[in-house]
């Protein structure tokens, strides 16, 4: 097991060396240079070319890439020319409130969508099964726009018990605990029901297999067939999805974030592009490949925990 979990590491480090010199290559080489994004386009070449000079523009790629990447390790992330300040403190402050908003709607999703999928997955084909078959594809098949426009026109507009921003700010009377509720049910809603049909997917397989009608044949209640041998066997294939909800729900809510304004890792990425800021897209990237790659290691461990037939193999 050791040895599966070092080589995993290693990969990962690999995984990102690699792509932190993918994403400054493609940060460095995209039409326009550096210092003509920070200049805007109306800059003299003159001024282009003396401060490309200044930042040391004008030097080869590796060596700029291995400058940077010994920046980043010492937590040096560069200089925003969006906010005017070292990238760290905004990017910091920024994933905070995302690893706020993505562990609230988390810890929502997980046992909804347990308990919905192997409800259903326990009678397929009944109207229960069917029902929550339908409101889950109903919920991933609309996108997050959507979500929050329908959910902001009843809960804001008609009935006018939550407020339609998420500022993090006590501002018009709302704190921030009720702005936090409709970002977070754009988000469960979204995302519960794709965990939800995998669950049942999982949990109407392992009903079908052999130990379970034998189970049931030696005379062990449905209770205690559910409880001792379906439950832990219908979790071991969705135990991967569910930890890469994690990589969704911190760098992949850019709309959700967006439609109600909430200062979050996603609208910091938005702003950034839009506004050519190569530093925070930088960092911001590598944080994304980061979060994605470890998430994925610790689904491979959790699964090779899970599955004793991954350990003897």
């Amino acid at each position: 097991m050791m040895s599966f979990v070092l080589r995993r590491l290693g990969q990962m480090a690999f995984t990102v060396i690699v792509a932190s010199f993918l994403i400054f290559a493609v940060s460095e080489w995209t039409p326009g240079s550096a210092a003509r994004k920070m200049l805007g386009p109306y800059a003299l070449p003159e001024q282009v070319e003396s401060l490309s000079r200044e930042l040391g523009l004008d030097r080869p790629v590796l060596v700029r890439y291995v400058e940077w990447a010994g920046n980043v390790l010492q937590g040096d992330l560069g200089y925003s020319t969006l906010y005017k300040q070292p990238v760290a403190p905004v990017f910091a402050d920024r994933l905070k409130n995302t690893a706020m908003l993505a562990a609230i709607a988390f810890a929502i999703i997980v046992p909804v969508s347990i308990l919905f999928g192997i409800m259903a997955g326990m009678r397929e084909g009944s109207l229960f099964d069917r029902g929550i078959s339908v409101a889950a594809i109903l919920c991933t098949s609309l996108p997050e726009f959507a979500l929050g426009a329908f959910l902001s026109s009843i809960f804001v507009i008609w009935l006018g018990i939550l407020p339609g921003t998420s500022t993090l700010q006590d501002s018009g009377g709302w704190s921030v605990a009720s702005q936090l509720v409709l970002p977070v049910a754009v988000m469960v809603l979204y995302d519960a029901g794709y965990v939800i049909r995998m669950v049942r997917a999982s949990m109407i397989e392992v009903m079908l297999a052999p130990y379970i009608r034998t189970a049931i044949l030696k005379g062990m209640s449905f209770r205690q067939v559910i409880t001792r041998h379906a439950l832990r066997n219908a979790l071991i294939a969705p135990f991967t999805v569910i930890l890469l909800q994690i990589n969704y729900l911190i760098t992949g809510v850019v709309v959700v974030e967006a439609v109600f304004a909430y200062p979050g890792f996603g609208r910091m990425m938005l702003d950034a592009a839009l506004n050519k800021d190569v530093a925070l897209i930088e960092a911001g990237a590598l944080v994304a490949v980061g979060i994605a790659v470890t998430t994925q290691v610790a689904g491979d461990i959790g699964y090779m925990l899970l599955n004793p037939r991954i350990r003897i193999a």
